[in-house]
């Protein structure tokens, strides 16, 4: 079994498509369409791997990963976070780490848009790292 892959992102179409691609090679999907739905599946699924954009309406992607940072969510902590944004990755770690005085501490950054096979190769790097 690949796993379970927590999607959020706030745009359907996006979502379908990570879906889509995800649940041909056999991983179960789950989806959220902000950060407050993120985290709340987060709990509830409890993924193998989280795909999260960045900008999003009522709670970004950057405030899901401050969120985390928390030691309430320390369970979730070795849940690998893949961003997948249309923002560039250094303006995002500077926006970050301007707001927070933190490192952007993601496992991986895409840029949108990908290909599908980047797409698969990067998930499942991480969701092997994360069954060792």
């Amino acid at each position: 079994m690949p796993g379970k892959i927590l999607v959020v992102d706030d745009d359907p179409d996006i979502l379908d498509a990570i879906s889509m691609i995800l649940e041909s090679q056999g991983y179960t999907v789950a989806t959220a369409r902000d950060g407050i739905e993120g985290l709340a599946t987060l709990k509830a699924e409890n993924p193998d791997l989280m795909i999260l954009d960045l900008m999003m309406p009522k709670m970004d992607g950057f405030a899901v990963c401050k969120e985390l940072q928390d030691p309430r969510w320390a369970k979730y902590k070795d849940i690998p976070i893949l961003i997948l944004t249309s923002v560039r990755e250094e303006a995002s770690r500077r926006r970050y780490e301007l707001e927070t005085g933190l490192e952007l501490d993601v496992d991986d950054y895409v840029e949108k848009p990908m290909s599908p096979d980047v797409l698969l190769e990067r998930v499942g790097i991480l969701i092997k790292k994360r069954k060792h």
